[in-house]
C-alpha cells in the first residue's frame, strides 16, 4: 500500500515529505495507522549525524499513537480497531531481561531494531524498489507503519491522539525515571537540569510524588514559568550564578542541621557532559543519586573524581524512564485522563506533516516544548 511519510534522506538534511510503499504485516505484526506524532530531541540527535546507530534513508519518529487496522499471522494481543501507542522499548515478557523484572531493556528483537529492520531482517518501507530503514522500531514519521506486536501498547480510546503521543517517549521518560529509576520519595529534594519536554516531565513526576524543594536548572530563563507551572519551586541560570555552579546548588539545598548539602536526587535533561557532571556533584554525599536521561554525542565521555563516589554518591542511567511499555505506559495515559499529570499545555505547536521541518526548527531555536503532527 501507499503511504504518506517525511523521509530523512541523509544526516544534516531536512525531511523529504512524499509517498512511500509499505508491505503488509507478517508473523507477529501489527500496521498501525498513526493518528499524531511529536517531534524529540532524539529524532534531531539521529537528524543530525551524531547518533553512532543512524541508518539512511529512514523514516524517522518514536513519539506517536495510533489505530491497529490489520494483523499479520500469528498475533493474539492485539486486534483491528485497538488504539495504541508504539514502544521504541518493547516488552516481550519472555526474553532474560524481562524475566529479570530487573530492567525495561527487552532484547527480543534490540539487534535488528538497531538495524533499521524489522525482527526477520527485513524493511516493510521502500520508494521506487529502494529500501528505507526503520527507526527505532517505529518510524512515526509515516501515517501508516508497521510494528511487531510486542511493541504497541493497547490504550484507553476515548485518550486523544494529539495528546497522548507524547507519552510514547517524552512524558514517560521523565515521569518514569522519577518512580521507576530514582524511586523518589515523598518529601526529597530535588534538581532537574534542562526544562525543556523531558525535564517538565521530571517536574511533574516530582510534583506527584510529593518531593518538597524541586529546583530547576536552565539557561533560558523563559523557561522558569513553565518549571513553576508543573511544579517547580525554585529556578536557577547557570549563567546568572556568578560562580561554581555546584557550590551553589550544594548551599540553596542546605536544611535545618544538614550543614552538607546537595539534593536527595538530581537528574540530566540536558545529553551535556558536563551538565551531567555537576548534575552529579549537586547530588547529597552519603545517599545522593543522579539520574543521566540525556544522550550525550557519540564518543563523549563523562568523568568525576573517584571521591565523589567513594563517599556514596549513585550515578544511574534510565532509557524510557524504566517503564515497561505493554505494562506501564496505559497506565500512564489513565493518570492522563484522571487528570494526575498535564500534557496539553506542553502541546505548544500542532502541525500537519508538509510542516514538519518547521517544528524541528521550533525545537532547535527552543521556541516550543513539543510540537506534534497530526495527521
Amino acid at each position: 500500500m501507499k503511504t504518506k511519510a517525511a523521509v530523512a534522506i541523509a544526516a544534516g538534511k531536512p525531511l523529504e515529505v512524499m509517498e512511500v510503499d509499505l508491505d503488509g504485516p507478517r508473523d507477529g505484526e501489527v500496521m498501525v495507522e498513526i493518528k499524531a506524532t511529536g517531534i524529540c530531541h532524539t529524532d534531531e540527535f539521529t537528524l543530525s549525524g551524531a547518533d553512532p546507530e543512524g541508518i539512511f534513508p529512514a523514516i524517522l519518529g518514536h513519539e506517536g499513537a495510533g489505530i491497529v487496522v490489520d494483523v499479520g499471522p500469528g498475533v493474539t494481543s492485539r486486534k483491528k480497531g485497538d488504539h495504541v501507542i508504539p514502544l521504541y522499548t518493547p516488552e516481550c515478557r519472555q526474553c532474560p531481561s524481562c524475566l529479570s523484572r530487573k530492567t525495561n531493556l527487552c532484547t527480543a528483537i534490540r539487534a535488528t531494531q538497531g538495524q533499521g529492520l524489522m525482527p526477520d531482517g527485513t524493511s516493510r518501507f521502500s520508494v521506487n524498489g529502494e529500501k528505507l530503514f526503520h527507526y527505532m522500531g517505529c518510524s512515526t514519521f509515516s501515517n501508516f507503519t508497521v510494528l511487531p506486536e510486542i511493541a504497541v501498547a493497547k490504550v484507553n480510546p476515548d485518550a486523544p491522539f494529539d495528546k497522548i503521543c507524547y507519552i510514547g517517549c517524552g512524558v514517560t521518560t521523565g515521569v518514569g525515571a522519577v518512580i521507576n529509576t530514582a524511586k523518589v520519595e515523598p518529601g526529597a529534594t530535588a534538581i532537574v537540569f534542562g526544562l525543556g519536554g523531558i525535564g517538565l516531565n521530571v517536574i511533574q513526576g516530582l510534583r506527584l510524588i510529593g518531593a518538597d524543594m524541586i529546583i530547576g536548572v536552565d539557561v533560558n530563563n523563559d523557561k522558569k514559568a513553565w518549571g513553576e507551572r508543573f511544579g517547580m519551586t525554585h529556578f536557577v541560570n547557570p549563567n546568572e550564578v556568578g560562580g561554581d555552579i555546584v557550590q551553589y546548588l550544594v548551599n540553596m539545598t542546605k536544611r535545618g542541621a544538614d550543614q552538607i548539602g546537595g539534593a536527595d536526587y538530581t537528574f540530566d535533561c540536558t545529553g551535556s557532559v558536563k551538565v551531567m557532571r555537576q548534575a552529579f556533584e549537586s547530588a547529597h554525599r552519603g545517599w545522593g543519586q543522579s539520574i543521566i536521561i540525556g544522550v550525550a554525542g557519540a564518543g563523549q565521555e563523562i568523568a568525576t573524581r573517584p571521591f565523589q563516589l567513594v563517599t556514596g554518591r549513585v550515578w544511574k542511567g534510565t532509557a524510557f524512564g524504566g517503564a515497561r511499555g505493554r505494562t506501564d505506559v496505559p497506565k500512564i495515559v489513565d493518570w492522563y485522563m484522571a487528570g494526575k499529570i498535564e500534557i496539553d499545555p506542553m502541546i505548544t505547536h500542532k502541525l500537519e506533516l508538509e510542516e514538519i521541518n518547521k517544528g524541528f526548527d521550533l525545537m532547535r531555536e527552543g521556541k516550543s516544548i513539543r510540537s506534534v503532527v497530526v495527521y
